[in-house]
């Protein structure tokens, strides 16, 4: 690493350092830096848990346990300025552990992790937050084989020769480099992914989004699916009737069904759960401050806003989040089940138009004092 003189036009090297020498420790430092932001691993993570102990017979004790975004587990094994011989081995068998847990006993884990250290959070909530709005019942977890990673200072040569191997047969697993450097009274961390490197990960990148296109073909035949496609199918045409708002919308397996707003990110939707049905503003541009923006400026109409409606919303600004949304939504309805279904078209078609009604030219002036 080096450090750019901008005025002298040079660059002058800053040396590496161990976490040793700076007096970093494994848990107390490494553990806690990556807990509270696993973006530092090159993709979004939800941390569960730390120092995980609950395992039959053992005493042994993961370091941070975490769900991707396809609901697989993610065993995150940290070491500090060397792997030693072992870690691989340690690591397959806290998988080999976390392989038979339910998804039931993932969500008890990781509610005893939130109550621990995030009091007041709800461990369904947020995994469905992360599953972006996904309803819970339709969200797979550990159904898939799990993931490792492992993070050092250094690789031994018998780690990395393993871990090629493992990435050969199939086995996900990722090595990360981690390096301190220090300038002054100011610290810095540099994290590499070296296996799999950069270029062999873009093929393997490429391998798993066709295996996903694959299961995603293979489950469109799933019951619920079918279900949520033929709703739309329905309720598109019944809706076509008395709005055009949707005319060039086809329907699909999702949860929900979204068309225009005139702002880009920030579309209307229709939402069909197994447990409610929604009309919803989403707002999800590419920021979290163009968001919050956009809605602040909403709800400081919003009184104007519900008048036009008819209605009280529910404005939900999602202050942790890059989301925020206006919802208008009736419970106890199912999708599964057919009876609910009439009931769900008549809310939808009665309060989509005057929804977008009331909305539309707020959000296009609200985006407009964005810029």
């Amino acid at each position: 690493m080096f450090l750019i003189d901008k005025d002298k036009n040079r660059i002058s090297k800053i040396s590496s350092k161990t976490f040793h020498e700076l007096g970093f420790k494994e848990r107390e430092h490494l553990q806690e830096w990556i807990a509270n932001n696993p973006e530092c691993l090159d993709e979004e993570l939800l941390i569960i848990q730390k120092e995980f102990d609950g395992f039959n017979d053992t005493n042994e004790r993961l370091d941070l346990l975490a769900l991707d975004k396809t609901g697989t587990l993610v065993v995150i094994e940290n070491k500090l300025d060397d792997t030693g011989k072992d870690v691989v081995w340690q690591t397959l068998k806290y998988v080999s552990y976390c392989s038979t847990l339910t998804k039931q006993q993932i969500v008890e884990i990781y509610q005893a992790y939130l109550d621990k250290h995030h009091s007041g959070q709800k461990a369904v909530d947020n995994i469905v937050e992360f599953m972006d709005g996904k309803p819970f019942a339709e969200i797979s977890i550990n159904e898939h084989d799990q993931r490792m990673i492992m993070v050092a200072g250094n690789f031994r040569k018998e780690v990395t020769s393993t871990v090629m191997w493992m990435l050969n047969h199939g086995i996900s697993v990722q090595c990360f480099k981690v390096t301190p450097y220090q300038h002054g009274n100011d610290y810095m961390l540099d994290i590499e992914q070296i296996i799999p490197v950069k270029e062999t990960a873009e093929y393997m990148i490429k391998m798993a989004d066709k295996a996903k296109e694959a299961q995603e073909t293979k489950e469109s035949s799933k019951d619920i699916e079918i279900l949520r496609k033929t709703f739309w199918g329905e309720l598109l045409e019944n809706f076509g009737t008395i709005s055009k708002q949707f005319q060039n919308i086809n329907p699909t397996t999702d949860h929900w069904l979204s068309c225009g707003s005139g702002v880009s990110g920030v579309p209307f939707q229709f939402l069909i759960t197994t447990s409610y049905v929604a009309v919803q503003l989403n707002i999800a541009k590419a920021t979290a401050e163009d968001n919050k923006a956009i809605f602040d400026e909403l709800a400081s109409h919003k009184d104007e806003i519900e008048a036009a409606f008819g209605k009280s919303l529910q404005w939900v600004r999602l202050d942790d989040k890059i989301l925020s949304r206006i919802v208008f939504s009736m419970d106890g309805v199912d999708i599964k089940n057919h009876d609910d279904w009439s009931k769900m078209k008549s809310f939808l078609c009665k309060y989509m138009p005057p929804f977008e009604a009331a909305l539309k030219d707020a959000v296009n002036k609200a985006a407009k004092k964005l810029g």
